[in-house]
């Protein structure tokens, strides 16, 4: 299992990644959350725990994160007001923990948190076939028409959804909160452009979508047959 540990404190840096390699974990360790989060969609960790202050923009960071992975997020933080801890929350953070935190209940939140979020292994999922689309989620690809194309976590998310449930109408918000995990709500830009990228790897002619439909005013759906 990998963690990254985003910590503008080098103390704080340290301590963490030693708590982390503790409870098993391999650790990376950085001070710039912008240079991390776009490795994210490629390169999932099992754990991202940010080390800060009071930083107002964190909410935003949060998002970001949200917009490239969904892995587990945890975060350490300076004591808050109940509005900034619910901007978090609502953000997509899994669990905030406020200092002063001892090193011992923070390992303790570290293994409750990777316990519970752990995800089920793409190995041990079976190989999905529907409507002519074969979705491989060991390899992480799709098969149209026998050719293979390489999905990124977030794209292989929303496919497995769809094709899980085939026939069955998606709204974008739904589709926010089970692929991103926060509230769908004033982010239906995501999964447009979510499914834009999928109908250029799936749909033999994007502009003209067979597969997933786009039911005006209503939401989305992996057609049967």
């Amino acid at each position: 299992m990998q963690a990254i540990v985003i910590a503008h404190n080098q103390e704080d840096g340290a301590l963490l990644s030693y708590l982390l390699r503790q409870a098993g974990l391999a650790v990376a360790v950085s001070r710039d959350a912008q240079r991390v989060i776009p490795t994210l969609a490629e390169r999932p960790v099992d754990l991202l725990l940010i080390s800060t202050g009071t930083d107002p923009d964190l909410p935003k960071t949060v998002h970001e994160v949200r917009q490239v992975a969904q892995i587990p997020l945890l975060l350490l933080v300076d004591p808050l007001t109940e509005d900034a801890h619910c901007a978090l929350l609502d953000a997509g953070v899994d669990m905030v923990l406020e200092r002063p935190c001892s090193t011992r209940l923070l390992s303790r939140y570290i293994r409750r948190l990777l316990a519970r979020t752990t995800n089920i292994p793409a190995s041990v999922l079976p190989v999905i076939e529907v409507n002519g689309c074969v979705l491989n989620p060991t390899q992480r690809t799709v098969l149209v028409q026998e050719e293979a194309q390489h999905l990124t976590q977030l794209e292989f998310r929303l496919l497995y959804i769809l094709m899980t449930n085939s026939g069955h109408v998606f709204t974008t918000d739904e589709l926010v909160e089970r692929v991103w995990g926060y509230s769908g709500e004033g982010n239906r830009g995501l999964v447009r452009g979510l499914v834009r990228r999928l109908r250029r790897k799936i749909e033999p002619v994007p502009e003209e979508p067979r597969l997933i439909e786009n039911l005006p005013g209503v939401g989305y759906r992996f057609t049967a047959e």
